[in-house]
């Protein structure tokens, strides 16, 4: 038989990229490459978190050059892969050939980064030569499966060693998957499609009239309503903006902020409007046209940071120290002691959020807008 079987192209029930591009067969291919290693990571739940996770991809290929990497999400997450040259195949929870196919094979490495006990019970039951993270034990608790990944689960579990932690979410999940980190960057690569939809959108709104564009995020998480910042604190911030007749006003936000971003464009004929409808990869292209963005702790700012963009992040109840800065992303803490409380709901007046001001922000702006 000439079919390599073993090859990292080989599809199984298609044609590989040579052999439908250029007509070559295994026997005659230079593009033969023997998987040494199969990997599989297990990693859904919050889009933002599943894409700032891609920064263990780098890490990973150092180690094991010739891997087959693939990676289990959920389907809402599986377009954050369109581009990404580290990751062979993409899975997703939702579709019912995705456990036979992960079941039926016996992986070299198993990682799963997640105090879940849901996404816990797949990397309990699939087969691999060994595994990093957490699993289930036999009464259906998250355990660790080796020590470094103690410290992520005692944090989940005490608030105290929450709020206590220093160190940036990249670095804690290299150390407890016992990944070497060089603050390897969180990964977004553009099709050429998605850069023609960005030109398009520039040319559109003829955006070169601006020296340097500022995009602000308007969203937030559904789960942790204190991430998003006060609307009038918004309109304050655009009013501010307006007196710089070289700098342009892009607001970003889903269907949930569409009534906001009505609101924010009806107060200034200086705005440009991205709308409240645009698919995940969409929603990439067009953060990539601003220069600097605003937003709270939320996917915006993963996609943001993944773009190399300056970033200011604004941060209530979640973890400042757990963002990875890059050296690009300046943070806006408001001076309370509950912070990293990470609670849904909250009784203070003024909340965290509401503590932060215009002037507060402009004071880390300014800098980025004049240089």
């Amino acid at each position: 038989m000439i079919l390599k079987t073993d090859c990292i192209h080989f599809p199984g029930d298609r044609p590989c990229f040579a052999n439908k591009q250029f007509g070559i067969t295994c026997d005659k291919c230079d593009y033969y490459k023997p998987i040494d290693k199969k990997i599989l990571i297990i990693k859904f739940d919050a889009i933002g978190d599943v894409l700032r996770t891609t920064c263990i991809l780098s890490s990973l290929k150092r180690q094991f050059q010739e891997s087959h990497i693939t990676w289990l999400t959920k389907s809402n997450a599986s377009d954050i892969f369109i581009g990404n040259q580290y990751v062979d195949e993409v899975l997703a929870t939702e579709n019912s050939n995705s456990l036979p196919r992960l079941l039926s094979q016996n992986f070299d490495l198993l990682l799963h980064p997640d105090a879940s006990p849901i996404s816990a019970s797949y990397a309990k039951i699939i087969p691999a030569k060994e595994k990093r993270g957490f699993t289930l034990d036999d009464k259906g608790k998250v355990v660790p499966i080796n020590d470094e990944a103690i410290e992520w689960l005692e944090m989940g579990a005490f608030d105290q060693f929450k709020k206590n932690n220093r160190k940036a979410y990249q670095e804690i999940i290299h150390n407890l998957l016992k990944l070497e980190y060089r603050k390897d960057e969180i990964i977004v690569n553009l099709t050429d499609a998605e850069k023609k939809f960005r030109d398009n959108f520039y040319q559109i709104n003829s955006l070169n009239r601006f020296r340097i564009i500022v995009g602000i995020n308007t969203g937030g998480s559904r789960r942790w309503k204190y991430k998003k910042w006060r609307i009038d604190g918004f309109k304050e911030l655009i009013k501010k903006l307006e007196t710089f007749p070289d700098v342009g006003i892009m607001i970003f936000g889903g269907e949930t902020e569409a009534e906001l971003m009505s609101e924010l464009k009806s107060s200034s004929d200086k705005i440009i409007d991205t709308g409240n409808k645009n698919s995940l990869r969409e929603f990439f292209a067009l953060i990539d046209i601003a220069d600097i963005i605003i937003t709270g702790d939320t996917l915006a700012l993963h996609i943001a940071t993944a773009l190399k963009k300056k970033v200011i992040c604004l941060f209530g109840p979640t973890s400042s120290s757990e963002i990875e800065d890059y050296g690009r992303v300046i943070k806006i803490i408001p001076e309370m002691d509950c912070l990293v409380c990470y609670k849904q709901d909250c009784d203070f007046v003024p909340n965290c959020m509401e503590m932060i001001t215009t002037d507060m922000i402009m004071k880390k702006l300014l800098p980025l807008i004049i240089s």
